[in-house]
């Protein structure tokens, strides 16, 4: 198998991880043999080439603790964070940018946003309605966390079942 163009990997002069490191670290370049890292390997830790979690690991294991029974309960890394999909739609997620990424009602949307601490995704600039972004401050307790995503898992329960490709 030929190697895949170079990637960029920092490496620093001090190999002992008990050790503080003193120095700057310098940049190698290294082949990649077993795929090219994405933007998403690099700047999440999603990929093979990091060992970096973007998301809050104990809000997932929360919101999993909740969905636990769900039927067509599944797990994915998405957009630096861990979606929870039901019978593949997205419901909720662990935002790789901190917080709760969840899916409800279009038609809910703005009541939702004047009525609670939740405002609309917005991706590359579109305002996404039926997509919630909640800072974690604002689910920090069970009964928070639980309300949304008990909105979000039954908006989601209702929408057809994907189809696998």
């Amino acid at each position: 198998m030929r190697p895949f163009p170079y990637a960029v990997t920092v490496r620093t002069r001090n190999r002992d991880p008990a050790r503080p490191v003193s120095v700057l670290p310098s940049i190698a370049l290294v082949p990649c043999t077993r795929h090219p890292p994405s933007v998403v390997d690099l700047v999440s830790g999603t990929g093979e080439n990091s060992d970096v979690v973007a998301y809050d690991a104990a809000l997932a294991d929360r919101i999993r603790a909740l969905l636990a029974g769900s039927p067509g309960l599944t797990e994915k890394k998405m957009f630096g964070g861990l979606a929870f999909l039901v019978r593949g739609n997205m419901a909720v997620a662990a935002s790789g940018q901190g917080g709760l990424l969840v899916r409800v009602d279009p038609a809910h949307t703005e009541k939702l946003v004047n009525t609670t601490p939740a405002r609309v995704m917005v991706m590359r600039g579109r305002s996404m309605p039926g997509w919630l972004r909640v800072s974690a401050d604002d689910v920090g307790t069970k009964p928070a966390l639980a309300r949304w995503v008990e909105l979000s898992s039954s908006y989601v329960g209702s929408l057809p079942a994907k189809k696998k490709a």
